[in-house]
């Protein structure tokens, strides 16, 4: 018996009915050996670590572009918090740590730069339809790798491209929302639960918000520090969580998801649509926007700069013009971006 089929053995006898056995994943997009030492979901989770994506994460935004203080979070350090959270929930309900985790580390790997700004760029000069989401599910079967991809789990995937609720409800209601493993909906939870703290926490040592703003409800609800905040939530979902019709249903209680949500639209309405935060998304989208027409129209630079990024082999792939540009568009960390910027359209001083 291989250390994985041990592995394997042993979840049988601590994963509930209602989590995900690796043995029972529905397996990957193209069939390859199983690894004699790591399960199929710890195997995902070491691929999405070292992936390109993944470390370029430490340079994208979260909500303040380009902070120059040291505590503030970026894409990679939100990724990291919501992975906590996760397995701290999975592991509490003797679910599948490992899918949780490999769901968090993956979710936010199609983050375009300069964060929701970037997004919103990308919808506007590329399409509609472009989410981060589904960009995030791109990277790993396809731009990862020099065009191979990860070669991710099904369980994995879904979770990913599941992961995603915008404005939406907290706990979705819709199955066409829903992650198919308990997992993947715990991730979507996890996500929220991670950038109302932490994003709270950033407005307020960035001077955007003062404590004294923050809503009466929200504080004697959820409490006055992030510590307190997460272990309110996190625990609330455990013990809120029931079996309905043979299935775990994750919920919580009433007091506790009307104070997340009315200190979500605080965030929005103080934080995430404040002067200061909107003014630097507007500069992000003009950014981008340069960027993908200068790149569209040079095609000897975009060709140079796809090398540099190891995705040169998404040209020989059909794909348009206009996805290829995006694809790289939306792979730019935020300095890069920047960097890319000036090179391209600040004068060069004379000596």
């Amino acid at each position: 018996m291989s250390i994985r089929e041990e592995f394997e053995k042993r979840e049988k006898g601590f994963i509930s009915a209602y989590g995900c056995l690796s043995s029972a994943t529905r397996g990957r997009l193209r069939a390859e050996e199983a690894c004699s030492v790591r399960t199929a979901f710890q195997l995902d989770r070491d691929r999405i670590v070292y992936s390109n994506a993944f470390r370029r994460l430490k340079r994208k935004t979260q909500v303040f572009l380009s902070p120059l203080g040291d505590h503030y979070r970026t894409r990679l350090t939100h990724t990291i918090e919501v992975a906590e959270i996760a397995r701290t929930i999975a592991r509490a309900m003797h679910l599948n740590e490992d899918l949780a985790e490999a769901i968090s580390l993956a979710h936010d790997l199609g983050h375009p730069p300069f964060g929701h700004g970037g997004e919103m760029a990308l919808k506007e000069i590329y399409s509609p339809d472009f989410s981060h989401h589904q960009q995030s599910l791109r990277i790993v079967d396809v731009l990862e790798m020099n065009g191979k991809g990860l070669n991710l789990t099904y369980e994995v995937r879904d979770g990913i491209l599941k992961h995603s609720k915008g404005y939406g409800k907290i706990i979705p209601d819709d199955p066409d929302e829903m992650a198919c493993t308990v997992e993947g909906n715990i991730v979507r939870i996890a996500d929220i639960m991670a950038y109302l703290n932490h994003d709270l926490d950033d407005a307020v040592r960035s001077g955007v918000i003062k404590t004294g703003q923050i809503p009466d409800a929200c504080i004697k609800v959820l409490g006055h520090t992030h510590s307190e905040r997460a272990t309110v939530m996190i625990k609330d979902l455990i013990f809120s969580a029931s079996v309905q019709d043979g299935q775990l249903r994750l919920s919580m209680s009433d007091e506790v998801y009307a104070a997340m949500a009315e200190l979500r639209q605080f965030l929005y309405d103080n934080v995430y649509r404040s002067p200061q935060v909107h003014q630097e998304f507007v500069k992000a989208k003009r950014i981008l926007s340069e960027l993908y027409v200068y790149f569209f129209n040079n095609e000897s630079m975009l060709q140079k700069e796809l090398a540099v990024l190891e995705m040169s082999a998404c040209n020989h792939n059909g794909l348009s013009k206009e996805r290829i540009v995006c694809d790289f568009i939306a792979s730019l960390t935020d300095r890069y971006a920047l960097d890319l910027y000036t090179k391209i359209f600040f004068p060069t001083p004379q000596v």
